[in-house]
């Protein structure tokens, strides 16, 4: 088993990644707490494993309450929050209860925006089933939900007590699943760990083929390690911690201007880290090897191309939504060379123009 414990002022909390382990997350969970438990998952994860571990509940006579939301990023709405909160209040859930979310980001997100407002905030556990979610969503304390003018602007800081990661469920995901996952795996290569970029470049293959398991607890530990020290030294993102939204500019307003319908949020975040690749060549000096290196590995997650009716104008529109815009402008996450990122917020729009355009180049 790996360990990654990230450091915060408050309090604390460990992440934990080990291969076929699941099972015995609900006898890790009578450690935290006595519960009650409320086990959030949605209609995919809930058929292949929230009945063994409901059962797994049973049998250490915990009580669980379970609740099923449905699959894809339309669940992430507060519609949906409301429907939860009415199922808590039903069920006359308390504040010394723990929530689990047991799913991949949108489960994550979404669970813990209820667990950080439900009765002011109770107790929330992580155990993330997508690429994405383990390596990036399910750690740092963000959770929201969207609006459909914008990707996440609803939401709050709550971190969870523990985050438990079983490396052998991402065999059930789609091989598409795990690619988008992939594109958060490139972001920490790209901004922290030059290393960690020559090692997909050498193993990718065998990575999209979850044919070595060391080697992919091995990745997904050190994408936690990086995102638990950028954390650590901001948790609120007052500054180094926006170096996680490299790519995520441009990617969060792609999602938005194909209405959460069209990509997997790794996906466009692929996208957007191919625009911000340019970026960098043409504000921050980034040179044309590095951009040929990231652009390859990007090509190689074969993210879908831009849709005909998607104009370089509509990406451009929902930028200035963006969440983390500030009133004197856009703080662009970008790099020097591979393993630092830098921000610079005295990026024009003509060169933001011209890096979506880039991209019909690459859907082409």
């Amino acid at each position: 088993m790996k360990r990654v414990t990230v450091h915060l002022a408050g309090k604390p909390y460990d992440i934990d990644i080990a291969q076929n382990t699941l099972a015995q997350w609900p006898l890790r969970l009578r450690e935290i707490s006595p519960g009650p438990f409320v086990l959030i998952s949605d209609e995919t994860v809930q058929r292949l494993y929230g009945k063994t571990m409901a059962a797994r509940f049973n049998a250490s006579d915990q009580g669980l309450l379970t609740l099923t939301v449905p699959a894809g990023e339309s669940s992430k709405s507060l519609s949906q929050c409301d429907a939860l909160y009415t199922r808590l209040i039903e069920n006359r859930i308390t504040r010394d209860a723990v929530m689990v979310a047991l799913g991949g980001g949108v489960v994550g997100d979404l669970a813990g925006f209820v667990a950080a407002t439900y009765l002011r905030g109770i107790r929330l556990i992580q155990i993330p089933t997508t690429l994405l979610a383990q390596v990036d969503s399910s750690v740092g304390g963000k959770v929201g939900v969207n609006h459909p003018l914008g990707k996440n602007l609803i939401g709050a800081f709550h971190h969870p007590e523990a985050v438990f990661i079983d490396p052998d469920v991402l065999h059930t995901l789609a091989p598409r699943e795990l690619r988008a996952g992939l594109g958060e795996v490139l972001k920490y290569a790209l901004i922290r760990d030059a290393e960690l970029l020559e090692v997909l470049e050498e193993k990718l293959p065998c990575i999209m083929r979850l044919e070595d398991g060391a080697l992919l607890e091995s990745v997904i530990a050190r994408c936690c390690q990086i995102k638990a020290e950028i954390v650590g030294l901001d948790e609120r993102e007052q500054g180094i911690r926006a170096w996680l939204n490299f790519g995520h500019t441009i990617g969060h307003a792609l999602e938005a201007a194909t209405g959460f319908a069209c990509y997997r949020h790794g996906e466009a975040i692929a996208l957007g880290m191919a625009a911000a690749l340019h970026l960098s060549a043409s504000c921050s000096g980034l040179d044309q090897e590095a951009v040929q290196r990231g652009m390859g590995l990007i090509r190689a997650l074969n993210p879908p191309p831009l849709p005909a009716d998607v104009t370089t104008e509509m990406i451009f529109t929902h930028i200035a939504h963006d969440k983390k815009r500030r009133r004197s402008g856009q703080t662009w996450v970008l790099i020097e060379r591979p393993g630092r990122a830098v921000l610079r917020d005295d990026v024009g729009d003509d060169r933001v123009y011209g890096a979506i355009e880039q991209l019909q180049d690459l859907s082409s």
